[in-house]
């Protein structure tokens, strides 16, 4: 079967199965299988892919049929413009996220050369791409830059120290259940929690609510729960004057807004995305 052939078929079976990018995904697969990039495809479409590349690529696509993402097909997603290892333990990083990264960032700007060292904490950190994208951006704007990320999945921690060592990114992970297992202060607590109300979750596509680690979607009745007890907590572990960075659903702006308000948190905003969309909640913790 040549390239051509291969990407055709492809593209075919992956419309059939109603998937909304077949062409793209087809494409991502077919380059995953062989190293090849699309000058060199265009420049050579009759070239034959080998017995193996061919198994695994129409393994890969009826697997993508059956609606098991992309992302845990090639076992990366670029974030930031960094490539992040994923799989079936860890959310798969989305461009939504930036915002919190782009914020982030922008506080450790303005404030981190004022102290000695600029500790950050990630609760919830997944597959670790905010803390590691923060400190990838963040360490040309403090004098020193430190994180640690937190989180109850020890398998979650795993890609997330891998994504570390990959890219070359000093950062301390910890397992713990949301503060447990945190000792000091911090200039910047970050977070993305759960936030997906869990009788929304079985309305969501298949590639989430089948593939995504249900532990990093269900934010309990309302999608609240762990922004309460996270804002209830956060104070112990911060400076004063240290911040506290949400990523929230879409909705939840002014729900979220409301209790950092409660809390005593001051100059609190509720940041868009690229799409207009709520997406991040940023306040000021004030003793």
């Amino acid at each position: 079967m040549t390239m051509q052939e291969a990407y055709q078929l492809g593209e075919e079976r992956l419309i059939h199965a109603g998937i909304e990018e077949a062409r793209l995904d087809a494409w991502y697969l077919l380059e995953h299988v062989t190293g090849v990039g699309r000058a060199m495809y265009y420049a050579m479409p009759d070239r034959v892919l080998s017995e193996d590349q061919e198994q695994k690529y129409l393994y890969y696509i009826e697997e993508r049929a059956g609606r098991v993402p992309l992302q845990h097909l090639t076992g990366v997603q670029e974030f930031m413009g960094l490539p992040f290892q994923v799989n079936e333990h860890v959310l798969i990083p989305r461009q939504d996220t930036e915002t919190v990264v782009e914020e982030a960032v922008k506080v450790i700007r303005r404030e981190g050369m004022t102290v000695p060292c600029f500790r950050i904490l990630d609760m919830c950190t997944g597959s670790g791409c905010i803390l590691l994208s923060v400190l990838h951006y963040g360490r040309q704007e403090a004098v020193s830059l430190e994180g640690i990320g937190a989180d109850i999945s020890k398998e979650a921690l795993k890609v997330a120290r891998a994504n570390a060592e990959a890219l070359h990114i000093d950062a301390e992970f910890k397992h713990s259940d949301l503060f447990g297992q945190i000792e000091g202060t911090y200039e910047m607590i970050i977070s993305n929690p759960p936030y997906i109300r869990t009788d929304v979750i079985e309305t969501l596509q298949e590639e989430v609510k089948a593939h995504d680690p249900w532990i990093a979607l269900d934010g309990k009745e309302d999608g609240l729960y762990f922004y309460r007890q996270i804002v209830q907590e956060a104070g112990r572990y911060l400076v004063n004057g240290g911040t506290l960075i949400f990523e929230i659903g879409c909705d939840q702006g002014e729900a979220v807004f409301g209790l950092m308000q409660e809390a005593g948190y001051r100059n609190i905003m509720v940041k868009k995305d690229l799409a207009g969309l709520d997406r991040v909640v940023i306040g000021v913790y004030d003793r």
